[in-house]
């Protein structure tokens, strides 16, 4: 009896630790095998930084779900290309462009909210889906300037923030209303080399966590993102074929998933970056012991042009590839 209940144990820890291994995303989310389409469909979306990478691939698949698109970006010729894509059988609705800047300033800011609250008459804006960010080349902590500090914040927290401020009082008139904010693994993690994107989105999770403890009970949903590295046409080149990045439709597949189904906080990513998320929520010594065991040799690595994600840099820095 005893043999028995031993086999049954390891078969039961080596398909948890084969699931682990191979998972793409937290345990909560890859239960979540689809996205909830009635949640999507006939609903207004609007998108950020819709004109490239995730934000593009985003509004493809709310598209196919029924969505009514709103999509915006600094680049307005390029949201011209993402729309003539989705053209016909691919977007039931036609798709509304609303060029912006998120550093404009509040009044712009307000101007595009007013806007996107009329294009669809009948229907104001049913889900956000805050995308736009600024990343910059990965770097030390003290070697940040100043004027990156600014361009950062100003984008990734001020204007995201106050697009919300916003928008939130034509969710709560309406009763409901569904934040979706693309963080990042570095808002959860030490980031070596990516210390004011890194703060920028811990700001970010601060914010839209307390925002969701104080609107709930009036109907405003917030589901936190925090993907890890991604593949997209920004960073698809020689320079980083050595990384292993999840492709930009698995992020937003399981995105679009987990707001759906409305999930609270998620995490997307291969190894060995999700394992390292859950050391420092559920172990944090050991996983900022890792982390500083980590950080020189990721900047180092970085200024290479070399594997900031391997696990080689436990033992040293990575070589270019």
């Amino acid at each position: 009896m005893l043999l028995v209940f031993i086999c049954v144990f390891l078969v039961i820890v080596f398909l948890f630790t084969f699931k682990f291994v191979t998972a793409y995303g937290d345990f909560t989310l890859m239960s979540k095998k689809h996205p909830k389409r009635h949640q999507i469909e006939d609903k207004v979306v609007w998108v950020t930084g819709a004109s490239r990478g995730i934000g593009e691939v985003l509004a493809k698949q709310l598209a196919s779900l029924g969505a009514k698109l709103i999509i915006s970006a600094r680049n307005e010729a390029e949201l011209e290309r993402v729309k003539s894509q989705l053209k016909g059988k691919h977007a039931p609705y036609d798709v509304k462009i609303l060029p912006l800047d998120l550093a404009s300033g509040e009044g712009s800011l307000r101007m595009a909210v007013e806007k996107a609250e009329s294009f669809f008459p009948g229907s104001g804006v049913d889900y956000m889906i805050h995308n736009a960010a600024l990343d910059r080349p990965k770097t030390s902590a003290l070697d940040i300037t100043e004027e990156d500090l600014k361009a950062t914040f100003d984008v990734n927290v001020i204007g995201t923030i106050t697009l919300t401020r916003l928008l939130a009082p034509f969710m709560l008139s309406r009763g409901h209303g569904h934040f979706v904010v693309m963080s990042s693994a570095a808002g959860k993690t030490p980031a070596s080399g990516q210390a004011v994107y890194s703060a920028s989105k811990h700001a970010l999770n601060g914010y839209f966590h307390t925002l969701r403890s104080e609107l709930c009970q009036k109907g405003i949903n917030v589901t936190v993102v925090c993907p890890g590295p991604i593949e997209t046409s920004k960073n698809s080149g020689a320079k980083v074929s050595s990384e292993r990045r999840l492709s930009s439709e698995k992020c937003a597949e399981l995105t679009i998933i987990a707001a759906t189904h409305g999930l609270k906080e998620v995490w997307i990513s291969n190894q060995p970056v999700l394992a390292v998320m859950y050391l420092v929520q559920y172990m944090p010594t050991i996983g900022y012991w890792l982390m500083d065991k980590v950080g020189k040799n990721r900047v180092e690595a970085a200024a290479q042009k070399g594997n900031t994600y391997s696990l080689s840099l436990l033992f040293g820095k990575k070589k270019a590839t």
